[in-house]
Order: C-alpha cells, then structure tokens, then sequence
C-alpha cells in the first residue's frame, strides 16, 4: 500500500512554493557564473591564510558544533592503541584458506568464516541469477 502511494507521488509536480511549506527537499538552482578570465586570483584571494604552526597543531574542519574550536593535535601516547592498527592490511580470502585453520588467530579465524560465508552467498545468488 505504502509503495503504490509512493510511485503515484513521483508522477506529482509541486510547484516550488509548495514544496517549502511541505518539507520536501530540493537541488540547489546554481547560479550563473560570468564567463571571463580563468578565474584564478578570485578563488586565491577567498581562501584564508594559514601559518605553518597553526596547521601543523590543529585539525581543521574536525568541530562539529555551532560553538567551540578545532581540536589540537595531542601527542600519539594520548590516543588509543586501536587507532593505529586501522589500516593494516588484512588477509584475503585465498591466504586464509592456504593456512591451516586450526592456528589462526581468533580474529583471523572470524575473517576467514565471515569471507567464506560471503562467497558462498555470491556464488548461490551467481547460480539462480543464470536459471
């Protein structure tokens, strides 16, 4: 019932006043730009200036509140040992299977059950895609 509403609301047009007082969202129209020169000292002169020791002590654009101020950088023995162990390489699927599963690690032994699960999974839907 709730898809037929929503396939009959596609086909509507709402005139633009309408759909502010309704709430429903919209591309922005952009703005026509002046055809002319490249351009390239206007942008130059919008972004701000910033030292070398203010970038180098502070994250910029991590604050996601109205109020308040970028963090500073802290020193590594402040922040969590997990954090430093996210772009490790994991193994993939083939090297695990060419180990033997009984002397995996714990987290390599969920990865490998996870993996296999996975491709199983693709290679059913792969065989009742084709049918």
């Amino acid at each position: 019932m709730a898809m037929a509403w929503r396939r009959a609301l596609n086909h509507v047009v709402i005139p633009r006043d309408g759909a502010q007082i309704v709430g429903i969202r919209s591309f922005a129209i952009a703005s026509k730009a002046k055809k002319g020169g490249k351009g390239g000292a206007a942008d130059a002169a919008k972004t701000p200036a910033l030292s070398k020791e203010l970038k180098s002590t502070t994250v910029f654009g991590a604050n996601i509140l109205k109020e308040g101020s970028d963090p500073k950088i802290q020193p590594d023995s402040e922040y969590p040992e997990w954090l430093w162990h996210l772009l490790d390489k994991r193994p993939m699927l083939s090297e695990l299977r060419r180990k033997d599963a009984k002397t995996l690690p714990y987290e390599d032994l969920k990865r490998f059950v996870k993996l296999v699960n996975r491709a199983r999974i693709k290679e059913k839907n792969a065989l009742t895609a084709k049918n």
